[in-house]
């Protein structure tokens, strides 16, 4: 990779990420363990926060001022959640939050005039919350082309039946954007649309919300199973052209990567802040952990795999700025950073101990997302695959491959 794929902070960004840093200081660090309770005073208090982050002028960083938000592009988002991310609750105190975040940006890619007005802004206002509705029980997640889910148009509405689950934030949301197969005997990935559903709709079930991990979530965290029985909406809620789902879920779901290694920086740089500190406070055995050769080993692995991260995404996160094809930068920096990110909060739980899987520190549920993180948008595996099969297009074709 050259020198001038890897972006430097510029010192607006930096004293702009400093704002960032301070107000996670003052207000989210030390509320984490109000929020997770999940009662009416935490939602009162995220409440709170979210209306500070909008007087502060750090609302939706994720997305431009034309849709409402603060964004000042892939690049600075990158940077700004080196802070935002290093606290679970940090993307929904700045309005950021999954899948609100990748449903507004495909709104604002997609969606016509009346579209936005109707859903966009009040989403990036943070009045509503929303839902993106996939994936399904009775397919494999990590081919979208097999989707069951039918729409069917009847006069100038579409009639929708379909089994999702893993629809994050289906339950109490306003509407969800659902993919569904519009044209069965189109190639594969012509055949489905994305058409935006009120969640009020009749026929529209919240079946229940699916414990991960022993945790079933509240609201904006949740991840439910949604059934939808003759569901008729509007032909005018499709975003963008009949057919289109497959490439636009896919537009959505690249960003969305990135924004989700983007957060997993913030964490690692954490945990390693945790280990580290640790290591130095700790003794065992007459010396501080610090001294201990596995420490050390545990701590030089940590930094490497965190710069690693860092630089991959920074360059990813230029390549979508710039314009460029940056499919197999994302594929590379998912599977990367996922692994990564486990790798670094396991080495921080064991420098920690017993207090490392207890409630009395962020690890053990940082942990828990670090597991996670190996399948959401998309397995490894795949993502090794996409990589693979890139790069030996290249080589068949007589280019190979170049790293810059």
């Amino acid at each position: 990779m050259s020198d001038a794929a890897i972006p430097a902070v510029t010192p607006a960004i930096r004293e702009l990420r400093e704002r960032y840093a301070a107000f996670m200081d003052a207000h989210v660090y030390p509320n984490e363990a109000a929020f997770a309770r999940g009662d009416d005073a935490s939602q009162e208090l995220i409440a709170d926060v979210r209306r500070r982050a909008r007087e502060a002028g750090l609302w939706a960083p994720h997305i431009g001022p034309e849709a409402g938000g603060t964004g000042q592009g892939f690049l600075a988002y990158a940077f700004l959640n080196e802070q935002i991310g290093r606290s679970y609750w940090g993307q929904l105190a700045f309005g950021c939050q999954a899948p609100d975040a990748g449903n507004g940006e495909i709104l604002a890619l997609a969606g016509t005039a009346e579209q936005k007005s109707a859903w966009l802004a009040p989403l990036v206002a943070g009045d509503v919350r929303s839902f993106f509705g996939m994936t399904e029980p009775e397919v494999s997640g990590a081919d979208p082309t097999g989707l069951e889910s039918r729409a069917s148009e009847d006069g100038d509405a579409w009639l929708i039946d379909g089994h999702k689950w893993f629809s994050t934030g289906a339950d109490g949301a306003a509407f969800g954007i659902v993919m569904a197969v519009t044209d069965p005997e189109a190639p594969p990935r012509e055949r489905m649309s994305l058409i935006v559903v009120p969640a009020d709709t009749p026929g529209v079930e919240v079946v229940r919300r699916i414990e991960v991990f022993g945790h079933d979530g509240r609201g904006w965290d949740s991840h439910c199973e949604v059934r939808l029985s003759g569901v008729r909406v509007p032909l005018a809620n499709t975003l963008g052209k009949r057919g289109d789902g497959f490439r636009l879920a896919q537009l959505r779901l690249g960003p969305g990567r990135i924004h989700h290694a983007m957060r997993w920086i913030g964490q690692m740089q954490r945990a390693f802040d945790l280990m580290c500190a640790r290591s130095l406070e700790r003794t065992a055995f007459g010396e501080p952990l610090a001294e201990k050769g596995a420490v050390q080993t545990w701590i030089a692995d940590s930094a490497a795999q965190i710069t690693a991260c860092r630089l991959m995404t920074l360059a990813a996160a230029g390549k979508i700025d710039r314009g460029e094809d940056a499919r197999v930068a994302i594929s590379l920096i998912k599977h990367f950073a996922a692994a990564a990110l486990h790798d670094v909060i396991d080495r921080a739980i064991q420098v920690h101990g017993a207090l490392g899987v207890s409630g009395d520190s962020p690890l053990a549920a940082m942990y828990l997302g670090a597991r996670h993180a190996r399948i959401l948008d998309g397995p490894d595996e795949v993502h090794r695959m996409v990589v693979a099969r890139r790069i030996l297009e290249r080589y068949r074709s007589g280019d190979g491959w170049s790293f810059e």
